[in-house]
């Protein structure tokens, strides 16, 4: 008898009724209990030997010298000067990532137009360049003996080793986020809803801000968080271009290597548990995001 009339011969009873001597066969889960709880308890063990031991780590060495101690650490004028030149960073580069990202998922996902591929590329490059290496550029191209360089020192400007270095080399890590995380949603989409919009009159600007933007504001948002994590968490481009000068081109990672490097062990971590309370709070950003993702969802369906 041929497979195809074995298959056919098998009864829906035989293969869906727990009983039968065909369901484990055909059952997706034919793995013992026991199998599947060793699994189980493999991976918890493995996730907490890599994130929560090492978090905790940070937190018991922070606190090692006590709470004084610790407070004095994080409070330090150059711990705070880091502090707030990450968030200015931030504060500059998430928004413009925001702007480009909308604006290049818009073309990719509602238009064809020659040079669509490149620029999907183009997107993708400081993903696939080193962070080092995308500082070393901004050397090569901003610095003293770089391209542009001399005309920044005739005109007393200063880009590496300075505040624009730091935030040019934010931008750049952190170019694809938003871009990435709206193109496939937009093209999920579709382009009806626009058409329809512009069909009754809507301008451009007003079928993007009714139509387009409410469509996409959880993805948006989610692209948002994950690119201010990076952006607070950037070393390798930052420290090319920083030229770590204490009390002023040092974000709070830099701040933490200058700490360890001088063996004040304490401080450098208490300045890495601010750095952990962001991921963690961005963690629990991410899950609400990804809640109202799944709901909107649901209520799509």
């Amino acid at each position: 008898m041929s497979l195809d009339l074995q298959a056919k011969s098998v009864s829906p009873v035989a293969l869906t009724h727990p009983s039968s001597p065909r369901h484990a066969y055909y059952s997706a889960s034919t793995e013992p209990t026991w199998i599947r709880i060793s699994l189980i308890l493999s991976a918890v063990f493995l996730m907490s030997f890599i994130l929560l031991v090492p978090l905790f780590a940070v937190f018991a060495e922070a606190f090692s010298k006590g709470i004084s101690a610790y407070i004095a650490a994080i409070t330090s004028p150059d711990t705070l000067s880091a502090l707030r030149l990450t968030l200015l960073a931030c504060a500059i580069a998430v928004p413009l990532n925001v702007v480009f990202g909308l604006a290049a998922a818009w073309c990719i996902a509602k238009f064809n137009f020659k040079g669509k591929n490149l620029l999907i590329t183009l997107i993708d490059v400081p993903f696939s360049v080193s962070p080092v290496i995308s500082g070393l550029v901004f050397v090569l191209m901003f610095g003293a003996q770089g391209w542009f360089g001399s005309w920044f020192v005739d005109h007393d400007l200063r880009i590496i080793f300075a505040v624009p270095g730091i935030v040019l080399a934010t931008i750049f890590v952190t170019f694809p986020f938003v871009a990435r995380e709206l193109i496939p949603i937009m093209q999920s989409q579709g382009t009806e809803e626009e058409q329809a919009s512009l069909v009754l009159g809507a301008g451009g600007w007003t079928t993007f801000w009714k139509v387009t933007l409410p469509n996409i504001k959880w993805g948006l948002l989610y692209g948002v968080i994950l690119c201010n994590a990076r952006a607070m968490g950037e070393f390798g481009a930052v420290s090319v271009v920083s030229g770590h000068i204490r009390g002023e081109t040092n974000t709070l990672p830099l701040h933490v290597e200058i700490l360890y490097n001088e063996y004040d062990f304490a401080g450098a971590f208490a300045v890495a548990s601010l750095l952990a309370l962001l991921a963690v709070i961005t963690l629990i950003a991410k899950k609400m995001v990804e809640r109202g993702l799944e709901s909107e969802k649901k209520v799509a369906l």
